[in-house]
């Protein structure tokens, strides 16, 4: 009987080849992409309720009384639920194994909605951006970064580590975060509430009549940039950090009120005071300067 050496690194090799292929073909059938569209027909002021791990989320208005759904999700280890219950959508994003990595949680969603439609978006990791929607606004994350443009109502956000962006909002805004920035370009708001602990919060907007402007954290800067046309009555502390005044606002007499003789101030009435803003920080500095 003739026997046939066969080298060990050719052995070796062919054998890699073959495992590695194996590999691959396993990886392929747990890990793959799925993609979804659908479609839901809406009445006014349609709930979008939103609740994903870790992924994209991109919304925007337009005219057509439905709502529009395009998701793609990494792995079949995840599945997207997307139901209509009367006018309301729930997109809801849930894992079906208990080995999954990071990345095969990550879901990316784009929606396209009513414009006065009301979002309730929870999204931990990844991104959230809304656009030229009108409704009420609830957003939820932990390290995913929100950026709204040409939203308006009653807009709530909240965050852990994501940064806020917001250009050319109107209505009613509360943001809470805890080491996130802020940055608020463009404002059209009458009721602005930004807090964060250990972030940056930039405000350049108009303060309009009547409004009220409170930008408050614990350490970081505060800068914000005031036009000749602004009108407001303003209140600017930081306890253990800086107070700059670049914009040459005439000091006024300190308020009445708890605060430090350590504290450092600055109380001013621009044109008429008819707007309300306060500035807070512990040990941050605070920057008020003019728009160029």
């Amino acid at each position: 009987m003739m026997r046939v050496s066969i080298p060990f690194d050719s052995w070796a090799s062919k054998t890699a080849m073959t495992f590695g292929t194996g590999l691959l073909l396993a990886a392929s059938v747990t890990a793959a992409p799925r993609h979804l569209e659908k479609h839901f027909k809406v009445g006014a002021h349609p709930v979008i309720t939103i609740h994903n791990p870790d992924g994209m989320v991109t919304i925007k208005a337009w005219t057509r009384p439905e709502v529009k759904l395009v998701g793609d999700s990494q792995s079949d280890k995840v599945e997207i639920d997307a139901e209509q219950t009367g006018n309301r959508v729930d997109l809801n994003v849930r894992t079906v194994a208990d080995d999954i990595s990071p990345e095969e949680l990550r879901a990316n969603f784009e929606l396209f909605v009513p414009e006065d439609a009301e979002l309730q978006i929870h999204n931990d990791s990844g991104s959230v951006a809304v656009q030229d929607v009108t409704g009420d606004m609830a957003l939820d994350t932990i390290a995913a970064g929100i950026a709204l443009q040409d939203a308006s109502g009653y807009l709530s956000i909240r965050t852990v580590g994501g940064a806020v962006q917001c250009i050319r909002c109107a209505g009613r805004i509360e943001i809470t975060s805890i080491s996130g920035n802020v940055k608020l370009l463009d404002m059209r708001s009458y009721s602005v509430r930004a807090q964060t602990t250990r972030g940056d919060i930039v405000f350049d907007g108009a303060f309009l009549a009547n409004g009220t402007y409170r930008l408050t954290n614990y350490s970081g800067l505060i800068d914000v940039r005031l036009s000749p046309d602004d009108s407001f009555d303003l209140s600017a502390t930081s306890v253990k950090g800086k107070v700059q005044n670049d914009a040459n606002l005439t000091p006024a007499a300190p308020r009445k009120g708890p605060v430090s003789r350590f504290a450092q101030t600055l109380f001013s009435v621009y044109n008429q005071g008819k707007a309300k803003v306060e500035l807070k920080s512990f040990d941050g500095t605070i920057n008020i300067h003019r728009r160029e």
